[in-house]
């Protein structure tokens, strides 16, 4: 996300939405390697550079998934994220319709090259691998009836079973802010960006955190210091795991019993 992280606990939520288009999915056996060779593709103003295996959306702000890098370029990372897309759903950019908007990171602190590979293989895993060949990241899904990739309307990227059943989810795996429907489950956290042009978590100076009492923001400090505090409602005896979930535009306290 881009502007400051840090006068509220609010600013880690993108409130986004999206319309819908054509279905992006993918079958087993399916690579995308990070070149030009991608349909969907743009350069901005800054030398920034999208591109996107699956937009979902049409005219406007629109989810879409792949290799996003800014500055000079030299690495990139696997994301979700909002772009302003034409009628025809080319990205557009011009820069005063805005550069795209994180919504998730694969390998956020570990960076890869030009060429890397993101594979969807036969067996069900979706892996990404730097040009040297090396694992990056992985859903560790191999052997888990995993049917093909989607990415939906509400920006999760989700691995499916032969029933349309949820795999895996980038929903489970926030990381710098959540979108509707998305949940922050207790013992998760939201950690900021370091700046607009570093992407790396900044670990140790802000988080939002679920815990058993409530949601929480912290600034860095030793011990951290909370700045903001919403409580949990009730006496704190039930057994449950707490978690807040983005829900028509304001956050809802839950208990997850399971």
């Amino acid at each position: 996300m881009r502007g400051p992280r840090y006068c509220f606990a609010l600013f880690f939520i993108l409130n986004c939405y999206s319309t819908t288009s054509d279905h992006p999915t993918a079958n087993l056996s399916t690579t995308w390697t990070n070149t030009e060779s991608f349909c969907h593709a743009a350069v901005f103003g800054d030398g920034s550079i999208v591109r996107a295996n699956f937009i979902r959306g049409s005219s406007g702000p629109s989810f879409a998934c792949g290799f996003y890098c800014n500055g000079s370029c030299t690495s990139y990372l696997f994301y979700v994220f909002i772009v302003q897309t034409n009628s025809t759903s080319a990205i557009d950019e011009q820069q005063s319709t805005g550069f795209p908007q994180v919504v998730w990171s694969a390998n956020r602190d570990h960076p890869v090259s030009y060429g890397a590979v993101l594979n969807l293989t036969a067996t069900g895993e979706l892996v990404l691998q730097d040009v040297d060949g090396s694992t990056v990241w992985s859903t560790n899904t191999t052997g888990k009836s995993v049917a093909g990739l989607n990415l939906t309307n509400d920006g999760n990227l989700v691995l499916f079973d032969v029933n349309s059943s949820v795999v895996w989810q980038s929903f489970d795996y926030p990381t710098d802010c959540l979108v509707l429907g998305q949940r922050l489950f207790q013992g998760q956290q939201l950690i900021p960006s370091v700046s607009s042009t570093n992407w790396t978590a900044q670990q140790g100076l802000y988080s939002l955190e679920v815990t058993d009492e409530g949601l929480f923001a912290y600034v860095g400090s030793n011990p951290p210091l909370s700045y903001y505090d919403k409580l949990f409602s009730g006496n704190g005896t039930d057994k449950g795991r707490r978690y807040i979930e983005f829900l028509n535009g304001s956050l809802s306290f839950f208990t997850f019993f399971g």
